[in-house]
């Protein structure tokens, strides 16, 4: 291919890709050929010319970064990989098949791929991080290419990104808009109005180039064109068609999705100008430096806070992770215009370099965390636990990119008090745990948080902190250990006659409750469940076994799928948890069932009945009599 003239060269390379993607789906029986034959063009020059990548070393921290936001064009993407010869053509028709590295949507099973996508509106977020990485972190002159599709223009978080990329100035990042007019069920929102998005990236500080799609020399002046600005983002718009180069597809509705059937793909392959197998090299990024950012690790001196002490566990997580900043040079942190109240504050405050606002934009601060930890960053996120919510789907998908993040969700419960039901994160508990391997922590002292935030730190997958806005006693010592996975016993005797389970500010009124029950002559141990995902089954088996089976738990959070539903998981037998062998369960679970309103934390547990006052009438309902009362 070396001899040949380079339009030729990208003219036989975007066929290829036309037909690899048609050959894939057809064999698959499902797919999106159309969709990935709209932008072979765009495609097809980029790795011939402008992309720099070692495909030998994915890990190369030079190497340019591909995000295909569009996902269900995965077929594009993987004829991508053969035409670089690191997939055989066996392997690109065993598209959606099970047991295939090439999954329906891409996803980092392969090495090539950094953040799964197919959930559209995420690749444009997940490359501000990535650019965001490369511009203030590794200060490394590598660009994070990002192919979107105009249906996917419409989603909010896409202009988050676009909001996003300018305020910080990535002249790194280029976006490519594939403006093929057609959607799943008809035309998309703007058609080929390429005008209309110009200027609306324009008015959020990025150079706008629209071009025609399909003509060779416009795509590699944009390119070049990209590649020469240096104070702002590029996106190149491109008018393409749907289904380009075959008569019988392009620019026509119904085919979204649809893979075409055997005689039609002969057809279609032989209007293209029939089966290629072109092998190109793909150029290797030309420098070989390292991240700024690397820096070797400290030790880590976590704050202490002293025994009856009044700290919230906000108040916390803020020193914690100031202390995690000065022994990891890997650690970063994101915040959502809270950080007064998040105490992420002072971590801007001392380490301003490795801290990004990312303002009221929570999608678009999950997805900058994603991006950020594919350059092997490690990123604290937080915000209001409440907030976390708009921010849903892309915390599922993090988990699918086997993303490792560290969100934290402050103002939880009820207990936040006066602000009332719309800042009272009362679900968050039920959403993290339904996230795949994820890890919920809910701690209920300073001590423990600090000890907690720093095990965050190296912790895989999405790990969720739920913070309390009210001080707190300090409960433990500072020498304390806290595994996660791990409870905590807080009292106990062989007189036990309930378990109490808690976690967070419930700990606290189960405190309280206690000690009213042993002034009536009832003992009830007492276990801090601060990991309730993954949940200490074994204490909680022994604890149940021991105390005749009553168990109350108490929570600040509604009554579905949060540590009650956490603690009910552990008695049932799967898999991963062992049978249960003791007596029979008698399980009374507090938690928050009616639409609180404004109130003093106090007022408000009360009124949830998940207080001292609720919990001692729960235990008594369970053991009839005192200890020492005749039977």
């Amino acid at each position: 291919m070396t001899t040949q003239q380079p339009q030729h060269q990208w003219t036989e390379l975007a066929q290829q890709l036309r037909i690899d993607s048609i050959r894939a789906t057809t064999v698959a029986g499902s797919g999106h050929p159309t969709s990935s034959m709209s932008p072979a063009d765009l495609m097809a020059i980029l790795m011939c010319k402008y992309l720099r990548y070692d495909f030998d070393n994915p890990d190369n921290p030079n190497n340019d970064r591909f995000i295909l936001s569009k996902g269900h064009a995965a077929p594009l993407l993987y004829a991508m990989y053969k035409a670089a010869g690191v997939i055989t053509d066996e392997e690109l028709l065993s598209l959606r098949h099970l047991g295939s590295r090439l999954e329906g949507h891409p996803t980092p099973i392969l090495p090539w791929v950094d953040v799964a996508t197919g959930s559209l509106g995420q690749g444009l977020p997940i490359g501000v991080g990535v650019a965001l990485a490369g511009k203030y972190l590794d200060q490394l002159p590598y660009n994070v290419w990002v192919l979107l599709g105009d249906s996917e223009t419409a989603e909010g978080s896409i202009w988050e990104a676009f909001d996003h990329a300018g305020h910080y100035t990535l002249d790194n990042l280029i976006a490519i808009i594939d403006v093929n007019r057609l959607g799943q069920r008809g035309q998309t929102e703007l058609g080929w109005n390429t005008h209309a998005y110009a200027a609306r990236a324009r008015a959020f500080g990025w150079q706008a180039i629209e071009i025609d799609g399909h003509d060779l020399i416009e795509i590699d002046q944009a390119y070049s064109a990209a590649l020469s600005i240096n104070d702002r983002p590029t996106v190149i718009i491109a008018r393409t068609k749907k289904g380009k180069g075959v008569a019988s597809l392009e620019d026509l509705g119904g085919w979204h999705g649809k893979a075409l059937k055997p005689d039609d793909e002969k057809k279609a392959i032989a209007e293209l100008g029939g089966e290629r197998h072109i092998t190109i090299q793909i150029s290797k990024p030309e420098e070989q430096e390292q991240p700024a950012a690397t820096g070797k690790a400290k030790s880590l001196q976590l704050p202490t806070y002293e025994k009856g002490a009044k700290v919230a566990t906000r108040r916390a997580y803020g020193d914690a992770l100031k202390a995690l900043g000065a022994a990891q040079p890997h650690v970063v942190c994101l915040d959502a215009e809270v950080n007064n109240s998040t105490y992420a504050e002072d971590f801007a405050e001392a380490y301003p370099e490795r801290y990004f606002e990312m303002y009221i934009a929570e999608q678009q601060m999950v997805a900058a965390a994603v991006g950020l930890q594919v350059r092997q960053y490690k990123p604290f996120a937080s915000t209001f636990a409440a907030f976390l919510s708009r921010a849903y789907d892309f915390v599922r998908m993090a988990a699918i990119s086997r993303a490792n993040i560290k969100l934290v969700g402050s103002h939880a419960g009820v207990s936040i008090g006066q602000d009332g039901p719309s800042q009272m994160g009362l679900e968050d508990i039920a959403a993290f745990r339904a996230v795949w391997n994820s890890t919920v922590l809910y701690p209920s002292d300073a001590n423990q948080t600090a000890k907690l935030v720093a095990q965050m730190s190296d912790r895989d997958g999405v790990v969720y902190l739920r913070t309390t806005r009210e001080s707190t006693p300090v409960i433990y010592g500072s020498n304390e250990g806290f595994i996660i996975g791990g409870s905590k016993i807080v009292r106990s005797s062989q007189k036990d006659q309930a378990t109490v389970i808690a976690a967070g500010i419930t700990l606290h009124e189960a405190i309280k409750a206690g000690d009213r029950l042993k002034n009536e002559g009832i003992i009830v141990r007492i276990i801090d469940a601060y990991s309730v995902k993954p949940i200490d089954v074994q204490t909680l088996h022994q604890s149940a076994r021991d105390t005749k089976g009553n168990l109350v738990v108490v929570e600040d959070h509604w009554m579905e799928g949060g540590l009650g539903a956490a603690v009910q998981d552990a008695f049932v037998g799967t898999s991963n948890t062992p049978i249960y062998d003791g007596p029979q369960l008698r399980l009374i679970k507090l938690a928050v069932h009616n639409l609180p309103g404004s109130g003093t934390p106090e007022e408000l547990l009360h009124a949830a009945q998940i207080d001292a006052d609720a919990i001692v009438e729960a235990v008594k309902s369970q053991v009839r009599q005192p200890i020492g009362a005749s039977a």
